[in-house]
């Protein structure tokens, strides 16, 4: 039978606990998502409450914003999600009147997506206060440090992309 490692207290007062050497400090996933329930905190502080948005509200309103006539499909795609999730969302969105629907030129088949007048100020709002509280919450972070962790943050986004399609 292995035997269980004791965790305490960090000596401090804290109430994190004093990891052993060899433990979770070395699973990325870990590490993720600790930094994950960071930037969400941040989210629902900046936007989430003030606006009424959910992340993948946020996101999808964003996306649309900056390519407008982009369809459920390739957003589905983007996220790596399936398309009848997007639906959900964006059935959501159109209900607040941020985002609607129209039949493509070319394919008529097809239908594009587009933000409203308040949906596209809805996005741009929210975007300026996420970078906003974002600069303050994580100031201890160098410009060099910020785009490096954005760089690796990607390719491990690309490198799971990757390996699982």
């Amino acid at each position: 039978m292995a035997r269980k490692r004791q965790c305490t207290p960090i000596e401090s007062g804290s109430d994190d606990l004093a990891w052993p050497q060899e433990s979770l400090r070395s699973v990325i996933g870990y590490q993720l998502t600790r930094a994950s329930l960071s930037t969400l905190r941040v989210f629902f502080e900046s936007v989430g409450e003030a606006l009424a948005l959910r992340p993948v509200e946020f996101t999808l309103l964003c996306l649309i914003d900056e390519a407008p006539g982009v369809s459920a499909r390739q957003l589905a795609r983007t996220l790596a999600v399936s398309p009848p999730n997007i639906t959900h969302w964006l059935d959501r969105l159109m209900a607040r009147g941020f985002v609607m629907r129209r039949q493509n030129l070319v394919d008529g088949r097809t239908l594009d997506l587009h933000l409203t007048p308040d949906g596209a100020r809805t996005a741009q709002v929210a975007l300026q206060a996420l970078h906003q509280r974002e600069a303050v919450v994580f100031a201890s972070l160098s410009v060099g440090e910020k785009a490096m962790l954005m760089e690796l943050l990607g390719k491990l986004a690309r490198g799971a992309s990757a390996a699982s399609g």
